[in-house]
């Protein structure tokens, strides 16, 4: 569904992303696991657009994105920033439905998908007028995911959709999402630095370190068969990964 192929991205003497090889098969969910600054958020951005690689090219469901038809492939995707990214002005519901108001879409049209969503997500349906500010963490975070759901993209772009979220809200979440990711067979691509969460939500990882993936595969295949010393290194720091998502 999404394909990079020699995609690189530096910002004067820093590099952000080496040049990079990497398919997104459709109806999986793969993770882009790693430290922070290693890349993994560059990927997401250059794919939806919001960074222009000094090489390489994207393509979505094998079409080159470029310029002329960045913004139509734009509205195949559904994109989710860290922290949600929802406007404290705006009621939920007219968050949920920005781009699809854009589209000049019916507002019947518009609700039906809002309640649909709603649903999916479990969100209460009281909470689509009200505003960010007056509903939960966890309810933004669904709100969010709403917006990025709702024009039934092919493809979901998620950058660190948990980070700041409690643990027990962010299990939850994490459960809700497995299962909304079943349902709907999208194509999804997640970054996180949680090697628990990757574990628990990913068909594939990722690791990525210093701009440059050393590794893919599932998570016990990367801790079980580490490709280098920083593999394990990374994996070691972290506390009985494999248990964590069993």
């Amino acid at each position: 569904m999404i394909e990079v192929r020699d995609v690189s991205k530096r910002y004067g003497d820093l590099v952000a992303l080496a040049k990079t090889d990497m398919a997104f098969e459709k109806g999986t969910t793969t993770a882009l696991l790693g430290t922070s600054g290693c890349g993994k958020s560059t990927i997401l951005r250059i794919i939806v657009g919001l960074v222009q690689p000094d090489t390489g090219e994207v393509l979505l469901d094998g079409e080159k994105i470029s310029s002329e038809n960045l913004l139509s492939a734009r509205h195949r995707m559904g994109y989710m920033i860290q922290d949600g990214g929802l406007f404290p002005h705006l009621s939920v519901f007219d968050n949920v439905s920005l781009l699809a108001s854009h589209l000049k879409w019916p507002k019947e049209k518009m609700e039906s998908r809002a309640e649909e969503l709603a649903e999916l997500t479990h969100l209460p349906k009281e909470s689509l007028s009200r505003f960010p500010g007056q509903i939960s963490g966890g309810q933004r975070q669904r709100a969010a995911l709403m917006r990025a759901l709702f024009l039934s993209p092919d493809v979901v772009l998620l950058d660190e959709p948990m980070g700041a979220l409690d643990p027990i809200i962010r299990a939850d979440l994490q459960r809700e999402l497995r299962s909304i990711f079943e349902q709907l067979e999208t194509t999804v691509v997640l970054v996180t630095h949680d090697v628990a969460e990757a574990g628990f939500l990913a068909d594939t990882i990722a690791l990525l370190s210093a701009g440059t993936i050393v590794q893919k595969g599932t998570l016990r295949e990367l801790v079980k068969n580490p490709a280098s010393p920083f593999v394990s290194e990374f994996f070691n720091a972290q506390r009985n990964p494999l248990e964590e998502v069993t």
